[in-house]
């Protein structure tokens, strides 16, 4: 077992690794967050949303938690990504355990902070967060809707657990719409629950749960007594958000591959331009699909996407800008790690209209906003 202590603002935050298939350091680092009730932040180095990752090391990390799936999992399977940080890493999943295995009865749907006029499927909280409420809707096709209602197998995705509360929480809010249902697979980049926390939370799941993870750990927070950082609201205004959301990216379900948009192919690249291609808030599977259409015609890329985590400078997290988000919420959001002139081109990704474009964040990076015709989904 390896161990790591890390000196953050708010204390002192230890970490152990009982098993891992790729180094810590690639994996992980460290942060501050400005959350008073949790004030550390595991940094994911190949999530592609607080620091900037390569398409290709995004897509190995799809593939090889897919991997653990197997093929053979008891099906129709659903699997529920997490707004908004593992919404991109869900889809992944699913496409690559779709593309692996062959196999069409496998459903993606991710929650979201959204409110749109469609059934709700259910509302879970996650308290640690900086947002805490989650809605789940029911699939907009109907064969979607009657594979969640035979669901056998189902797949929470998130970026680390560190608690398993959420997790808990998912399973409590949707299992009862699901009669057949016979197992849950908790998916993660990084878990630091450890044996004893993972074992308690499988005795809290309504069916037989399992654990899939490309490192295990547990962590300590020591906190040195230092004043709480002081949170933003980042909760949004809870108002309808249908005529920002025109197209189904996941929040309705989806089965079938998520096409790359016409007008993307049509993108002038140069071999070896570096291109930073940023995903908004929840939109970021299809700029991620972006990314490595343009790393395929040879130019060097990297993904990241905005957020409305608050994040204290130190560590990995530098160049911080705050901007209002794209979804009329009035609320600040954020992009970190972006050092001006780091790239040659910086493409914004949005599902929102025009209207909604964040001229502050594009004038301060150089960018090109990207916007996803719904008309081409």
């Amino acid at each position: 077992m390896s161990e790591k202590s890390v000196r953050l603002a708010a204390g002192e935050l230890r970490v152990a690794v009982e098993q891992s298939d790729l180094p810590l350091e690639f994996l992980c680092d460290f942060a501050s967050r400005r959350n008073p009730k949790r004030p550390f932040l595991f940094v994911s180095r190949v999530l592609g949303r607080h620091l900037p990752v390569a398409p290709q090391t995004m897509r190995m990390v799809h593939r090889r938690l897919a991997a653990k799936l197997g093929p053979a999992l008891p099906g129709p399977a659903l699997v529920i990504g997490m707004a908004e940080t593992a919404v991109g890493l869900g889809h992944g999943i699913h496409e690559a355990w779709r593309q692996m295995s062959r196999r069409h009865d496998l459903l993606y749907l991710h929650s979201t902070r959204y409110h749109i006029d469609a059934p709700l499927l259910s509302h879970f909280e996650e308290s640690h967060s900086h947002a805490t409420s989650h809605l789940l809707y029911w699939p907009q096709a109907a064969e979607d809707a009657a594979l969640l209602t035979e669901c056998r197998t189902l797949v929470l995705v998130d970026d680390e657990a560190s608690t398993g509360a959420t997790f808990v929480a998912v399973a409590e809010s949707c299992w009862r719409y699901m009669p057949q249902l016979s197992q849950i697979i908790c998916v993660t980049i990084t878990d630091w629950m450890g044996r004893a926390r993972r074992a308690e939370i499988a005795h809290q799941m309504p069916v037989p749960s399992h654990f899939v993870s490309l490192l295990q750990g547990q962590y300590q927070f020591l906190p040195s007594g230092a004043p709480p950082p002081a949170m933003p609201n980042v909760t949004g205004n809870g108002g309808m958000k249908d005529h920002l959301l025109p197209a189904n990216w996941g929040r309705l379900g989806r089965r079938t591959p998520t096409p790359l948009p016409a007008a993307a192919t049509h993108l002038p690249v140069r071999r070896g331009e570096r291109i930073l291609v940023l995903g908004t808030g929840e939109f970021v599977y299809p700029p991620f699909q972006l990314a490595r259409h343009l790393a395929a015609q040879g130019a060097e890329v990297a993904v990241q996407a905005t957020t409305r985590s608050p994040i204290l400078p130190g560590g990995p997290i530098h160049d911080t800008l705050e901007f209002l988000d794209a979804y009329e919420d009035g609320i600040p959001n954020f992009l970190y790690s972006v050092t001006p002139g780091q790239y040659d081109r910086v493409l914004v990704c949005y599902e929102t209209p025009p209207s909604t474009a964040q001229h502050s964040l594009l004038t301060a990076l150089g960018g090109e906003p990207i916007f996803f015709s719904p008309t081409e989904e």
